[in-house]
């Protein structure tokens, strides 16, 4: 028998369109799944079983009819809890949202989810207003990570790296504004994409502005694929929103590496202290990339450390965020965003501006560096996971969760696709995430590097 909650959404469509099972046995098992982590992982703000099952059961007639919806017709999904989901609150971890409110819309990437035909099972957790990059906040509590539950998940998508690394449903919408699918997914050891800037719509608006990004997390780069393709479309409430896509990014997969120009920065021009166990997971899977044909070559994108300007548009963000909050409101906010809002709310808008000159000026120094190279590789993180409950490790020296993340914000401001690969584990068996970044537009290939990985078994491999 196989168990269902260990698949891919990939196979979970072979096994319906074979009449091997249905998406009401895939639901249950995902249900169940759900159920029995939630009370050590805490990965989910609401499971919603009834509601799941009974798209389940519609799914499953369509496809005894032979007419499936769309092409996620009856895969179970999680949506993190910063997105619509009609007729559910949306609470974004945080107890200054009223949960009474009028739910009526989807988000752009939900409604592209329910024409397709996925299953609902139920929204996922995230820190308040996804401020941070580990997950836990006021309302909710502390996620942890699925294979140690002493240690974060990560975060701002912690909830749903968690659901997707222990089968909670193969699929989960994220969001990612510095780093927030590809820092948990790095830490649970699943695959996630940050897609180019636009790629998929987004309404509401972030606060966070144009650093906020949708993206999939799954179990594999195939399975991303076939989410973007879903997702990856225009929608007429987001005016930033890109022009669709110019093919399958399914069909784009199976390119290979071969030839492929491939820049490796193991410490970008050693600004970046690396774990050895990482760096050396990390290099195992440069050198299987450069196996398989791709022109390695080890070389650093010609940036220094862009933190100050990301804290400005951050902490501005924050502060837009929270900003309708009355002071009771404010004493009830995660003490972390409380201080981060003050911050932004002082700073000018010629403050503003000047970091957005610095932005520009890096989108300009990556867009000639890809001129040179089709890929970047990184770590995606310099460290594993470390002890839940804490935005920096404990001894660090860090005072924000941006001193050890500095691989995965920069991409954030240029706007460039960016993905995480499982790619071994270090002593203690937790997960070690290797970065693949293109210039923007160019998600397919990200996906297909990543893919090359995955067929290449380097999933598999230990750290």
């Amino acid at each position: 028998m196989t168990d269902l909650t260990t698949v891919t959404a990939g196979r979970l469509l072979d096994g319906y369109r074979k009449g091997e099972f249905g998406p009401v046995e895939a639901t249950r098992a995902a249900l169940e799944r759900a159920e029995r982590i939630q009370p050590e992982v805490n990965a989910f703000v609401r499971i919603l079983a009834e509601e799941a099952l009974a798209q389940a059961r519609d799914a499953q007639e369509r496809w005894r009819r032979g007419e499936p919806r769309g092409a996620l017709d009856g895969v179970p999904v999680t949506v993190k809890d910063i997105m619509l989901l009609k007729g559910h609150p949306t609470l974004r971890g945080s107890r200054s949202v009223d949960p009474g409110g009028r739910w009526e819309e989807d988000a752009p990437a939900v409604a592209r989810l329910r024409e397709a035909g996925a299953v609902f099972l139920g929204k996922t957790t995230t820190p308040e207003y996804g401020w941070k990059a580990v997950t836990d906040s006021p309302l909710t509590g502390v996620t942890r990570n699925p294979h140690d539950a002493s240690r974060t998940a990560g975060g701002s998508s912690g909830g749903s790296a968690a659901a997707v690394a222990l089968g909670a449903g193969p699929l989960s919408l994220g969001t990612d504004g510095g780093g927030s699918v590809r820092i948990p997914a790095a830490f649970c050891g699943i695959f996630a994409l940050k897609p180019t800037y636009g790629r998929v719509p987004l309404y509401p608006a972030s606060a966070f502005g144009t650093l906020a990004h949708v993206g999939p997390m799954t179990r594999d780069a195939a399975d991303a694929a076939l989410l973007l393709d879903v997702i990856g479309v225009p929608d007429s409430r987001d005016w930033s929103a890109l022009g669709p896509a110019g093919g399958s990014f399914t069909e784009a997969l199976g390119g290979g590496v071969r030839g492929l120009r491939v820049a490796y920065s193991p410490s970008l021009g050693g600004q970046v202290a690396v774990r050895p166990a990482v760096a050396a997971a990390v290099r195992r899977a440069v050198e299987l990339l450069a196996g398989l044909g791709a022109y390695v070559e080890e070389a650093d994108p010609d940036f220094s450390d862009p933190v100050d300007a990301f804290h400005t548009l951050w902490f501005a963000g924050a502060a837009r965020v929270t900003r309708h909050l009355g002071p009771y409101q404010r004493e009830s906010l995660d003490p972390g965003l409380r201080e981060i809002s003050a911050r932004g709310a002082r700073f000018s808008a010629l403050e503003y501006l000047a970091a957005v000159d610095v932005r520009m000026d890096l989108g300009r120094r990556m867009g000639r560096f890809h001129e040179s190279y089709d890929v970047l590789l990184t770590p995606t993180l310099p460290i594993t996971a470390f002890e839940a409950g804490a935005e920096v490790p404990k001894g660090s020296g860090h005072r924000r969760w941006t001193g050890w993340t500095p691989f995965t914000y920069p991409f954030n401001l240029t706007q460039q696709p960016a993905a995480t690969v499982p790619v071994g584990t270090d002593g203690d068996g937790l997960p070690v995430g290797l970065q693949i970044v293109a210039a923007r537009h160019r998600d397919d290939l990200v996906l297909r590097a990543a893919h090359a990985l995955y067929e290449a078994g380097v999933t598999s491999g230990g750290g």
